[in-house]
């Protein structure tokens, strides 16, 4: 009994372990987050980001638990996971809704991928989770 009882905490402790693994590779490794604050009357907050992506890298198919609003300071064509190419230039913005999957593309060409994030999302939770 007390075998099997370590078992599955064994397994309940990877299982937990490797959720959060997987979680923590959606935070693109060249985020800088410029500032946080609580939105006023609510459970939510602010978080205000510059993220540069590295050409041949890809930005992975993620949700967020609030909107985000980004716009492109340094342009970049980008590949979708089905192979279609979109230019994304500088002076592009648009909106992302909550818990809806966007993103899953392959920086192409010579240059970084730049711009500026605003996630207004519910305060303390991940930033970047899974596609549900």
């Amino acid at each position: 009994m007390a075998i099997a009882r370590t078992w599955l905490v064994a397994g309940i402790s990877a299982s937990a372990f490797a959720s959060l693994a997987q979680a923590q590779d959606l935070n693109p490794k060249n985020r800088q987050e410029l500032k946080r604050a609580d939105l006023t009357g609510t459970n939510m907050e602010v978080i205000i980001s510059v993220v540069e992506n590295e050409p041949g890298e890809t930005i992975p198919r993620h949700i967020h638990h609030g909107e985000e609003a980004f716009y492109v300071l340094q342009g970049a064509m980008v590949e979708t996971s089905d192979g279609k190419q979109i230019n994304l230039p500088a002076g592009t913005a648009a909106i992302n809704k909550r818990d809806v999957p966007h993103a899953g593309l392959k920086i192409l060409g010579s240059t970084p991928f730049r711009y500026i994030a605003v996630h207004i999302v519910d305060k303390g939770a991940t930033l970047y989770d899974p596609p549900k």
